[in-house]
């Protein structure tokens, strides 16, 4: 693989513990950092390159930690902008039980391009539609995806196996039967999944929600998780409609119910916890369970305030993730540390949390989150994941007396110059490398209106 060499970065920010530094070379050699330092001695051979960075922010490249690719396809929907969660759901089901192969390429390929465009270099993805007739490898078509377009990636095999004849909420036709949900499990982990430290494929099994698969599918998802040394992930805490349904339903609270069918531990992470009492705060410490904070989607549909300020002093792993682009509306990575940092502010006063503090959950958390050891960071022999903004523009004139949280302050346009994953550009001077934007723009269009018709 080629060299590139970042010259002369305006500001460098390689970690939440170091110190940002200015005016560094930093080497890229292969898919990692090779050297950071002052006028690194570098004569290019063919085909390495070298960017010039003197007026650039360089960070880690973002990790985002709960997202549902499909919702691409169904934004902005006058019929569901103005509801919360459960009838959200229930009117936007009738119409993602059309997805076909080209709908889920297509959609993945869309929010993993808007994501790198904001300088996210790794993400996960929760679908959990298998509509009826589907034949194709749908994990497989989403891998087609993120090579096109560079990303690392770690989606998860959702599942649903209650419908609207359960007492779910999904219709019939999007549910799974749940021997069918564990054997094709089981196969993905086994064709997928890279346990590597820089791999750019690594498999999660994913549950959908406490109101929409059994307790013994939780239980057994768990347990296969466990025999292959893989991550768990669902839906908890994020509304009060979803607490009244495990109490009803299943006579606890819903991470009792976690706990009880073994869904807690450091190789968990949930989205949204946003409904958790005092103790189970305490019971997330102890158990080391981690959460994908999504600020914009719960601000969306009103679901309420994760107590994020109070989790981290107590030692649990926050992150981020934009969540579905049908309750965010879009995926912008850099946009969602912008609003985690305001949201707190709201309920917790202007000092909640700081710029840095929430550039490690966009880091260094949800690598830890997600299990990626050498990601995260910016350090030799670490991974060569970096998004790298040029803040020498109108947009941040005035606000460079801190660099760093000049990118979540100030600024309106929150696309990356140059991403680069796994030492390959994606997206260079604002451009994807990967796939024809135009194309792209034209395809999703088109396969939206075909959907909502």
């Amino acid at each position: 693989m080629a060299r590139i060499l970042l010259k002369d970065i305006f500001h460098l920010h390689t970690s939440y513990e170091e110190e940002d530094r200015q005016g560094l070379d930093l080497l890229i050699d292969g898919n990692i950092v090779s050297q950071i330092g002052k006028d690194l001695d570098f004569s290019p051979d063919e085909g390495d390159r070298v960017i010039d960075c003197s007026r650039h922010v360089v960070v880690p490249g973002f990790v985002n930690t709960h997202h549902h690719f499909y919702q691409t396809l169904t934004r902005n929907i006058p019929a569901v902008q103005n509801v919360e969660l459960f009838d959200w759901l229930v009117n936007l089901y009738e119409i993602w039980k059309k997805i076909d192969e080209d709908a889920v390429f297509y959609s993945s390929v869309l929010a993993m391009a808007e994501l790198m465009k904001t300088g996210c270099t790794t993400s996960t993805d929760h679908h959990y539609l298998y509509p009826r007739g589907f034949s194709t490898d749908l994990m497989g078509v989403q891998f087609e995806a993120a090579d096109k377009v560079g990303m690392r990636f770690s989606p998860t095999r959702g599942s649903m196996s209650l419908s609207k004849k359960d007492g779910g909420l999904p219709p019939d036709s999007v549910v799974q039967g749940e021997e069918e949900i564990l054997e094709d499990s089981e196969r993905v982990i086994r064709q997928y999944h890279d346990e590597s430290e820089l791999a750019m494929r690594k498999i999660v099994l994913a549950p959908c929600s406490p109101f929409s698969v059994t307790e013994e599918l939780m239980k057994q998802s768990a347990e296969l998780a466990r025999r292959y040394n893989v991550r768990l992930h669902t839906h908890v805490a994020e509304t009060k409609d979803e607490n009244d349904y495990c109490v009803e339903v299943y006579g606890r609270r819903p991470l009792k119910l976690m706990e009880d069918t073994g869904f807690v531990g450091r190789d968990v992470f949930y989205a949204h916890g946003i409904y958790f009492n005092d103790d189970e705060l305490q019971l997330l410490a102890e158990t080391g369970t981690h959460i994908s904070h999504c600020p914009s989607s719960n601000m969306r549909l009103g679901s309420g305030i994760c107590r994020v300020t109070e989790m981290l002093p107590l030692g649990i792993n926050v992150a981020l993730g934009v969540d579905g682009s049908a309750s965010n509306d879009s995926s912008d990575m850099l946009g969602e540390l912008r609003h985690a940092l305001l949201l707190q502010r709201v309920k917790y006063g202007a000092d909640a949390l700081n710029a840095r503090e929430v550039f490690r959950m966009a880091n260094e958390n949800g690598a830890a989150l997600l299990g990626f050891p050498r990601i995260g960071q910016l350090k030799t022999g670490w991974a060569a994941d970096i998004a790298i903004f040029d803040v020498h523009k109108p947009e941040y004139a005035g606000a460079l007396s801190d660099p760093l949280a000049a990118l979540i302050f100030s600024g309106y346009n929150h696309g990356t110059d140059y991403t680069i994953v796994n030492g390959q550009v994606t997206v260079d001077r604002g451009r994807l490398t990967g796939f024809p934007e135009e194309d792209l723009t034209r395809r999703v269009n088109t396969i939206a209106a075909a959907m909502l018709e």
